[in-house]
């Protein structure tokens, strides 16, 4: 039976090389899943959960940002960030949530409010994750 061999890489190693039988992942314009034999493309991912099932089981990550590429029953996600469940530090996160919320509805023009929403979108990632 064929499979589906996922590549996580990021700056300074290989984080996930495995094979699956589906794979949900957070493109930035929805979520798509990727089965064998899907059309090749790339495309840019966003601040998502991503979905892996082998057999019965499922496992998620926390992704932030990067590209995924589909070819031949091939796929490379490049990216920063991607944490398992038991990585993410639930109480960082919501820090960073209040942090980022405090940003985005500051009138002061100092505020980088892009880098604000960045930081929003990550930590209600991680908190989705991490709270399950």
């Amino acid at each position: 039976m064929d499979k589906l061999h996922l590549e996580v890489i990021q700056p300074f190693k290989i984080r996930i090389s495995s094979d699956f039988d589906h794979i949900i992942v957070p493109g930035v314009d929805g979520d798509f899943g990727i089965d064998i034999n899907h059309t090749p493309f790339i495309t840019k991912i966003r601040p998502g959960i991503l979905q892996l099932y082998k057999g019965n089981q499922i496992e998620k990550y926390a992704i932030h940002d990067g590209f995924v590429t589909v070819e031949n029953n091939m796929i490379k996600i490049i990216c920063e960030v991607v944490e398992k469940t038991n990585e993410i530090n639930v109480k960082r996160a919501a820090s960073s949530k209040e942090r980022a919320e405090k940003r985005l509805k500051s009138s002061a023009d100092d505020i980088d409010f892009r880098r604000a929403e960045v930081s929003l979108k990550r930590a209600l990632v991680r908190l989705e994750l991490g709270s399950k």
